[in-house]
């Protein structure tokens, strides 16, 4: 599997020392990484095929002051497509209204054919980005049909029910940011930690310093602005229980066999 991070913030905060823990644990997912810092218009993404402590980019960036008022960061453990540039998380996509989404995801999914089409549109090979494909194909058609842009709790709502419709039988720990919200999701327990302070809110896999991590209210899409939860979704009560026998006809599907 892989790991996530993900921080809101109120202002600009240097996250230098849990970037640093949090890529410490590229030991144990070593087939990529990636980082994406959002500060008003502006937006560095990075990520490479290679394993985050041996990156010579990464050690320059965590030597300076990386601040950002909203971030995502991905290391990879491959399930689904190979160890290449194009199945690094973070994926990005622009809806018809210009906006920019970034996901990262951290499970697989088994079931869902409504991502199905996706396998011959994306760029790589995960289910990752055919989830993010799908998103912008959701959004994409309510702006159509309003004839609009769609505000924050119209996105919400979409993101919710798509969530809730494609969670069934799938591990679906996602964070999104769409410039203006990030969203948060987990359905598999005691995989998703969060650190609320007066800088805002820090998700992450495992819990990256002393303090007081909490559970991810579970089952359930969060969005988050400026560092404070201002939606929370249906509690859909889709639980997943890993099964290691589920993986074995995804191994062969992408190994050819």
């Amino acid at each position: 599997m892989c790991e996530i991070y993900g921080f809101s913030g109120n202002r600009k905060k240097e996250l230098n020392n849990d970037l640093r823990e949090f890529y410490s644990h590229s030991n144990e997912h070593p087939n990529g990484w990636g980082l994406a810092l959002f500060n008003e218009q502006k937006t560095e993404l990075y990520k490479e095929v290679c394993r985050a402590d041996k990156s010579e980019l990464l050690k320059d960036k965590l030597y300076t002051p990386i601040k950002a008022k909203n971030a995502l960061a991905h290391i990879r453990l491959a399930t689904i497509g190979n160890v290449e540039q194009d199945n690094c998380h973070p994926f990005t996509a622009t809806d018809k209204n210009g906006r920019t989404w970034t996901l990262i995801h951290n499970g697989t999914v088994f079931e869902c054919d409504k991502l199905n089409k996706y396998i011959f549109l994306q760029k790589g090979e995960t289910d990752s980005e055919r989830i993010l494909l799908y998103i912008i194909d959701r959004i994409d058609e309510a702006i159509t049909r309003f004839g609009r842009s769609l505000t924050a709790a119209e996105r919400f709502e979409i993101l919710d029910e798509i969530v809730r419709n494609s969670s069934p039988k799938n591990k679906l720990n996602l964070l999104i940011y769409d410039g203006d919200t990030l969203y948060a999701h987990t359905n598999f327990r005691d995989s998703l930690y969060y650190r609320q302070d007066e800088n805002g809110v820090t998700f992450s896999t495992s819990p990256l310093s002393e303090g007081i991590w909490k559970n991810v209210p579970f089952t359930t899409l969060l969005g988050y602005q400026n560092g404070t939860r201002v939606f929370k979704g249906t509690n859909h009560s889709n639980e997943y229980f890993f099964d290691p026998s589920t993986y074995n006809p995804l191994y062969m599907a992408y190994s050819g066999l």
